[in-house]
């Protein structure tokens, strides 16, 4: 533990936001310094740190990171569903259950017009989920695991273009559209 308020004490603080200024520290650099200051088994629920857990669920030894795997695993179930039905496609979840705050921001986003509106406003859920665990001790091998989803929450606004986002979208799109009008004339 005595190795964690070293390790925290060298992580400068952020605001995570959609602005062009540089963050001051990179995921990298953050990885480095607690791969120097964790354990073998702290390091190995950081190695499984995502912002796109796996969609099979696992125990990956911290309640906290599991908690973020449900809340962000539920969001990107309900923007599946919610796809689906946009186009008229058969989709289950599975056993799996799906957070009802996911459920609302999902079709929240879903109803905007612009996907980088959505994609910001689905950000700013991720980060209030992130937020809204962070544990009390700040100290805690769990407050780092927080600042790593923020730090990777930040690196990945920070990479948005809108000009970009919305020509990938057109193509992704399109090859859906192609590929389900392929599907229909089998």
């Amino acid at each position: 533990m005595s190795n964690q308020y070293y390790l925290v004490s060298q992580l400068p603080e952020f605001t995570v936001s959609d602005d062009r200024s540089a963050l001051p520290i990179t995921y990298e650099y953050y990885y480095d310094l607690c791969s120097r200051f964790l354990d073998k088994k702290e390091m190995k629920i950081l190695e499984g740190l995502s912002l796109e857990p796996p969609l099979e669920s696992y125990r990956s030894g911290s309640s906290f990171v599991d908690s973020w795997n449900y809340k962000e695993r539920s969001l990107r179930l309900a923007l599946a569903q919610i796809r689906a039905l946009r186009m008229k496609k058969k989709f289950s979840a599975g056993n799996e259950s799906i957070a009802p705050d996911a459920v609302l921001a999902a079709r929240t986003a879903s109803g905007m017009e612009s996907p980088l509106a959505a994609e910001q406003y689905l950000n700013q859920y991720r980060l209030n989920v992130i937020e809204s665990m962070r544990p009390m001790d700040g100290f805690s091998v769990d407050a780092v695991f927080s600042y790593g989803l923020r730090l990777k929450l930040a690196t990945r606004m920070k990479k948005f273009n809108a000009a970009t986002g919305m020509a990938s979208y057109h193509k992704i799109y399109d090859s859906i559209l192609k590929a389900d009008a392929q599907e229909n004339n089998k």
